[in-house]
């Protein structure tokens, strides 16, 4: 692609780099410069103009990146119609968005030209949400560098992989200390979180905060897709009550515990192949927690690993709670220091 400064005259079938108004005469910025409008400038004392001149081997940017999206997307992805060298892809469905990262840097790292960014990997989106954008930074690349660009790219690496509509289970234990009112506000805010999936609450159990209480009711999971487990205490060990109960009720402990906060106290288990999440503090407040990570992943049908929560870390950093500085500062906590902060 050829760059730079022509005399009017020289104009003609090359693409304008810059927007010109001058004398009456608008000419815009990636517009072809036609006999009519080389005329006009030169009429109006343009003596020269900013262009570029593609060369063999060029493509344009609209088709650049046209080509690269198509590459790129996957299923339940629409592309937007490519304009001043970006196109645009969007979710089709409700659902996790999933990203190959090694893909996006392959694509990335090569020619500076050929560019293209996501929405973190994972995260749940919804119809008509834009997801990822291809951007080609000059007004053409050479085609063997998109041609190494769609080669470093796995088959298709961005999708969307929609949610199922589930029954979830729902499981409370109690203690004398917790109220009605917090049992029914957690059902309230579970029922939000399920909504955009589709999915919704199968049964809600009540049981006392013992571990064997808790392992009868785990067992009457009937035909529901998923359990979820508040405990009327935090979870602070793998022998604690509600991973107790797990086990109890012959199920299995994957994880216990995350590399988010809010969310840390987060058990993942599994009981005839079903998932039961442990839930912590913080699932009982409608603000984004780690909780909501792993629950849309599950929502979804995706399997959820014991490394792909240790992975969690880089960002996993929500927010700062002002009512407890005490896990940062080194303050020590209270006795009666609130279980929902302490998830």
């Amino acid at each position: 692609m050829k760059f730079g400064p022509v005399p009017v005259a020289e104009s003609v079938g090359a693409i304008a780099v810059h927007g010109i108004q001058h004398g009456g005469v608008v000419l815009k910025k990636g517009e072809t410069i036609g006999a009519s409008a080389a005329l006009a400038l030169r009429h109006a004392g343009v003596e020269q103009v900013t262009v570029v001149r593609f060369e063999p081997g060029d493509v344009a940017e609209n088709e650049a990146a046209r080509m690269l999206a198509e590459a790129v997307a996957g299923p339940n992805v629409r592309i937007d119609r490519a304009f001043t060298g970006r196109a645009n892809l969007f979710a089709e469905v409700a659902g996790i968005l999933r990203v190959d990262a090694a893909s996006v840097d392959c694509i990335n790292g090569g020619d500076e030209a050929i560019t293209l960014a996501t929405l973190p990997a994972y995260r749940s989106v919804v119809p008509g949400e834009m997801i990822a954008t291809v951007k080609i930074i000059p007004f053409a690349v050479p085609r063997l560098a998109l041609e190494a660009a769609l080669a470093n790219c796995a088959a298709r690496p961005i999708d969307v992989v929609p949610f199922r509509p589930m029954r979830v289970n729902v499981i409370s234990t109690l203690l004398p200390g917790l109220k009605d009112s917090v049992v029914a506000k957690t059902l309230r805010v579970l029922e939000r979180r399920l909504a955009p999936a589709g999915a919704s609450i199968a049964s809600d159990i009540r049981v006392a905060h013992e571990s064997h209480t808790l392992a009868e009711a785990l067992r009457r999971q009937g035909n529901a897709d998923m359990t979820i487990v508040f405990g009327a205490s935090a979870i602070t060990d793998r022998r604690d009550v509600v991973p107790a109960g797990l086990i109890g009720a012959g199920g299995r402990i994957d994880h216990f515990g995350m590399p988010v906060d809010p969310g840390n106290l987060l058990l993942l288990g599994s009981l005839a192949g079903k998932p039961v999440l442990g839930a912590p503090g913080c699932a009982r407040s409608p603000k984004e927690n780690g909780f909501d990570w792993i629950l849309n992943r599950l929502l979804a049908g995706l399997p959820v690993a014991s490394s792909d929560i240790r992975k969690l870390g880089a960002g996993g950093l929500l927010m700062e709670i002002v009512s407890r500085p005490q896990p940062r500062s080194g303050d020590v906590a209270t006795p009666d220091q609130d279980d929902e902060d302490r998830g």
